[in-house]
């Protein structure tokens, strides 16, 4: 019994290895411009109830950066005129298997080119230049009304074209508002003060001035 058994599954593993074979559809991938679709997944489907398909459902291949794809699939005698169905970035592509094409081809591959409807969304570098130049837009429009500000007044027209007007200190003693640079010389002239007491007193007051802004 036994010696009839194991030359039995030899011949049925044998038979069923002949049966089965590898189909390879090859093609380009591109959009409706004729640009290629780079790194994106080509995806056996079915037609809904189409069960000699399902087998086949679910395979699926990348393109290269050229648009370059092939889909390898495991098939028998039984698959041939099986219609599947190449799907790419949603738009869905007929293919029906044809295993004496396959055969018969020098390089033992199908072909079928894939043409999208669509066209190539904005690439990653461009949206990033469009923002940029979008922020770059905004900002100097918001510097040019800060500036049309400025200049409508007297003083910020002075400022714009440097002259700056000179920070003003109040006098502890007599509390008199005087320019900084010119407070040292009202506490030595108008307060009798030595020239040391009254840069301390100065640098105190400015000290004091420091601590408000902050």
């Amino acid at each position: 019994m036994r010696r009839i058994l194991v030359p039995l599954l030899l011949v049925l593993l044998f038979s069923m290895n002949a049966q089965a074979a590898t189909y390879k559809i090859s093609g380009k991938a591109t959009y409706a411009d004729d640009t290629p679709v780079s790194l994106h997944y080509v995806e056996v489907k079915c037609q809904q109830g189409a069960t000699d398909c399902y087998q086949h459902q679910g395979v699926t291949a990348i393109t290269d950066a050229t648009g370059f794809f092939t889909i390898l699939l495991q098939t028998s005698d039984d698959d041939d005129d099986v219609e599947i169905l190449l799907t790419l970035r949603g738009e869905n592509f007929s293919h029906t298997i044809d295993l004496a094409t396959h055969q018969n081809s020098s390089d033992e591959r199908v072909y079928q080119d894939l043409q999208l409807k669509q066209n190539p969304p904005p690439s990653g570098v461009m949206a990033g230049l469009s923002c940029a130049l979008l922020v770059f837009v905004l900002t100097f429009i918001s510097v040019l009304g800060r500036t049309r500000r400025r200049l409508s007044t007297t003083q910020g027209r002075l400022e714009f074209m440097g002259h700056k007007q000179a920070k003003q200190l109040q006098c502890s003693i007599c509390k008199e508002v005087v320019l900084q640079h010119q407070l040292v010389m009202h506490l030595i002239v108008d307060h009798d003060m030595e020239a040391i007491d009254a840069g301390e007193l100065t640098g105190k007051i400015m000290r004091r001035t420091w601590s408000e802004e902050e």
